[in-house]
């Protein structure tokens, strides 16, 4: 009698699990749609940034357990593994638009694969466990990661097997952006900027400690635009430096302050197709919107947990869709956005 009342459950258990996982939520946003309800500016002006949606677990981008581990969970009262971020920190986005993660919070590197809806993650490359990996990049299936406390970034594929590490002369890299056949490495430690081939040798470094133009003082993120420019946040000057490929000062967006087109504690910077900048603010829980001269455009956000507000905002990466991925990371969660109209 007892075997005939677990199978029944275990029958309708599966139909359940195969019912919910023909119905599981389609990946967030590769289009915001015309009636998206969360815009910047809000009517009656035309909207130019739009909100999408927000990644914290597997479930989020459409991955979901089978029906037989469904029901198996059902009837042992097992919770379900799922890996969910703590404190997603670096972002980075691969040619193919897939998003890179790192997160502080639990030190593990997740790649999800937003078309074949997969999600991984890695804890180590070969024996060496991560420590504190606060910025990621990808390229053609290898991933560059920096860890700030171990002073090295690593360099592995897919398998986790270490390709190469990158230690000297780094103290304490935090900002990784890949142009090219060139690794561009920011150190907040010696408050410069390495740049490495793609095998791991330096090719130049800019920048020393001090307030003047081209000078640094605790450098955080780093990325570059469609110009081939290096943009880089210069955290405690409270602006962020415009670089030409070679690393000469071209000019500075922004400084110190609380009115439009000012930072608090500038992080993470990327640009979109059109050239515009964006900087998030730690302090001000914000994401600015600039031009290349540094002109304001336009701020979304503020400190909270609603879609669109932000907890202390910290990497940014946008696609060659113009979606717009921010690391949310006291909320435990990525932000997407859309760039949908000129500025």
């Amino acid at each position: 009698m007892l075997k005939k009342i677990a199978m029944t459950l275990l029958l309708a258990a599966i139909a359940l699990g195969l019912t919910i996982s023909c119905v599981a939520p389609k990946p967030p946003g590769f289009s915001a749609g015309a009636g998206a309800a969360l815009v910047w500016p809000p009517a009656p002006d035309e909207a130019r940034i739009a909100y999408v949606g927000s990644i914290s677990s597997p479930a989020d981008i459409g991955l979901s357990p089978s029906g037989f581990k469904r029901a198996m969970n059902f009837l042992t009262g097992t919770a379900p593994e799922r890996h969910r971020f703590i404190k997603p920190l670096g972002i980075a986005l691969d040619e193919s638009g897939n998003l890179c993660v790192t997160d502080t919070g639990n030190n593990t590197v997740s790649y999800l694969d937003l078309k074949k809806k997969t999600w991984r993650h890695w804890e180590a490359v070969g024996k060496t466990r991560f420590a504190a990996p606060v910025s990621i990049a990808r390229k053609t299936g290898i991933f560059y990661v920096a860890d700030s406390e171990l002073g090295k970034v690593f360099v592995f594929g897919e398998d986790g097997r270490e390709v190469l590490t990158i230690s000297k002369p780094l103290q304490r890299p935090v900002g990784l952006a890949i142009s090219g056949e060139s690794l561009a490495v920011v150190d907040s430690q010696t408050h410069a900027v390495f740049v490495f081939d793609l095998r791991g040798a330096l090719q130049f470094q800019f920048g020393q400690r001090g307030g003047a133009p081209g000078e640094f003082n605790f450098p955080t993120h780093i990325a570059t635009d469609g110009a081939g420019h290096w943009l880089v946040t210069d955290s405690l000057n409270s602006r962020v430096q415009v670089f030409d490929a070679q690393g000469k000062f071209l000019s500075q967006i922004g400084s110190g302050g609380d009115a439009p087109g000012h930072f608090g504690r500038p992080k993470g910077v990327a640009a979109d197709s059109a050239g515009h900048i964006y900087v998030l603010d730690a302090v001000f829980d914000t994401m600015q919107v600039v031009d290349l001269s540094g002109q304001f455009l336009l701020t979304l956000g503020s400190g909270g947990a609603k879609p669109g507000e932000f907890a202390l905002p910290s990497g940014i990466a946008i696609g060659t869709s113009n979606h717009i991925y921010v690391a949310d990371s006291y909320n435990q969660r990525v932000q997407i956005f859309k760039y949908v109209g000129p500025l």
